[in-house]
């Protein structure tokens, strides 16, 4: 094991934690900053040491233990409950005083270096004490040491408090784990035997299969030296720290997995497609594509109809002008106000809600549930802004309709020749009748045919103007539907546009986030 790998799964939990902070709730990642916070100062402190905590209950031994593996009287020992109060360090050799001050132990002493030189071992309070301040202090402190020995004694060493509460919770820590089977002087070698092998399944049982199981004791055989050796090969290898900072990363793991254990997810076509469809109908889109439809009949015949009649039309409103859109801004500074378009009724309201409810619904389907809240937060995230989106993008859409196609010229031209037509023969009849009238010689009027020719171009005018009219009504219909669905889809557009935008763009920062935490946690896992 080396630091750069070690390194590398400190910093994908660290990339995880940055991550999914903004959706995960602080205590489901408390123990990931911790260790990442762990990690940065533990590293950065000395590595030539190996900090060791004899970790037991209360009457196991552990103090005794100390004190011979120290050579000196540190640590008050005794069967008085609790014994040890707060916690002792015995430091081989110098230097660990920042790291003393790190761990926050105040009882420190120092003995010449040796085969341990670089142990630094801490002798913790009872984990069972009846003081509540003395557990807290356990459990602060096993939190951070590099390696753990679990001092236990022949007739508890099967106790509950110390497999459930404790030796379970560290299954992940095996490389930094060692238990010694203290006081072993009290048990025939045929006792002994058999306790280490009961010990060995029970230890099995917490996950901790495989970890080393020493028997010791102070004061006859087997003596110290099978746990002495342990330590020594510990502070020989230095990796110890790194072990137990793996093994806390993998712990984190296994916490961790759940909250992104789905494969990363993406959003629905279907929900994407009914989001635009409901936000298209609270906007009006049906009601301007119809009126473009209908704008475009009224221009249509204002461009094409007969031009007597033409002035009528003039005082009948154009059905986009009228709600205030059909056109995008002139100019790269110029705006377009809100259109006229009355608020959306309360069903289609419903109807949008829904679908972008739909959307979250969708994308979180599987997730855990800080995922799905986080995703609905995200969509619902600018609704209250939606609708004044919404009008702006129709307004702001261009329908194009704001030039005459050139067949409109052309019956526009062809109205105006019959219309002349017909005031041509109207002038010429009515002079004629005024002569009449007054007596006066009757002008030669040429004939078409059987017909004068002035009756001739009153008739072919109104009949010219006829036929162009039922021509063109078809045609104008037709163009119209067509326009209209055009329209639609400019606004559909526009509208997909503000969905993706204010609903579709945050759900997929957060499968972005999501995917890229699976991605981390594979990193560290």
């Amino acid at each position: 094991m080396n630091l750069d790998s070690v390194a590398d799964r400190v910093g994908a939990l660290r990339q995880f934690v940055e991550t999914t902070s903004p959706y995960l709730s602080a205590d489901d990642l408390a123990p990931a900053q911790a260790v990442v916070d762990w990690a940065g100062e533990r590293l950065a402190l000395s590595r030539a040491h190996t900090v060791v905590a004899l970790a037991g209950a209360t009457g196991s031994g552990k103090s005794t233990l100390f004190n011979r593996l120290a050579g000196v009287d540190l640590s008050p020992a005794g069967r008085r409950r609790p014994t040890t109060g707060e916690t002792y360090a015995c430091v081989w050799g110098s230097g660990a005083e920042e790291l003393l001050d790190w761990l926050d132990v105040g009882k420190r002493y120092a003995v010449p270096a040796g085969e341990l030189s670089g142990l630094v071992l801490l002798d913790l309070p009872d984990y069972d004490s009846v003081e509540a301040s003395h557990r807290v202090e356990v459990d602060r402190l096993l939190a951070v040491v590099d390696l753990i020995v679990w001092v236990l004694h022949p007739q508890k060493y099967a106790d509950k408090v110390v497999h459930r509460q404790y030796l379970e919770q560290f299954a992940a820590h095996r490389d930094v784990t060692v238990v010694a089977l203290h006081q072993a002087d009290l048990l025939s070698p045929g006792d002994l035997r058999e306790c280490l092998s009961d010990l060995d399944g029970l230890l099995a049982a917490d996950g901790l299969a495989g970890v080393p199981v020493v028997a010791t004791s102070a004061v006859g055989p087997p003596g110290l030296d099978p746990l002495v050796s342990r330590l020594s090969a510990a502070v020989r290898r230095r990796e110890a720290v790194l072990r137990r900072l793996d093994a806390d990363v993998t712990t984190v793991s296994a916490q961790l997995t759940p909250l992104v254990a789905a494969p990363a997810p993406d959003l629905d076509r279907g929900s994407e497609k009914s989001l635009v469809d409901a936000l298209a109908h609270a906007a009006g889109v049906p009601l301007v594509a119809s009126a473009t439809e209908q704008a475009y009949v009224h221009r249509a015949r204002k461009a094409t109809g007969w031009p007597f009649a033409r002035w009528i039309r003039r005082f009948r409103p154009d059905p986009l002008q009228r709600l205030r859109v059909g056109s995008s801004p002139s100019g790269a500074g110029s705006t377009i106000g809100a259109t006229s378009i009355g608020p959306a009724a309360p069903a289609a309201q419903a109807e949008a809600a829904l679908a972008v409810r739909q959307i979250a619904d969708d994308a979180g389907r599987g997730l855990a549930a800080p995922w799905q809240d986080a995703l609905r937060t995200a969509a619902r995230g600018r609704m209250d802004d939606l609708p004044d989106a919404l009008d702006v993008a129709v307004a702001r859409t261009d329908l194009k309709v704001g030039r005459n196609p050139a067949w409109w010229r052309l019956f526009g031209v062809l109205q105006w020749i019959g219309a002349l037509a017909v005031v041509a023969g109207l002038l010429w009849l009515l002079v004629r009748y005024v002569m009449f009238a007054l007596a006066l010689p009757e002008i030669p009027m040429p004939d078409v045919g059987r017909v004068p020719l002035p009756t001739f171009l009153l008739g072919a005018g109104l009949l010219v103007g006829l036929v162009l009219a039922l021509v063109v009504r078809p045609i104008v219909r037709i163009a119209a539907r067509r326009k209209g669905r055009r329209a639609y889809a400019r606004l559909r557009a526009s509208i997909a546009t503000v969905a993706g935008s204010h609903v579709l763009s945050p759900v997929r920062e957060v499968l972005a986030d999501y995917a890229a935490a699976r991605t981390a946690l594979s990193s560290f896992r």
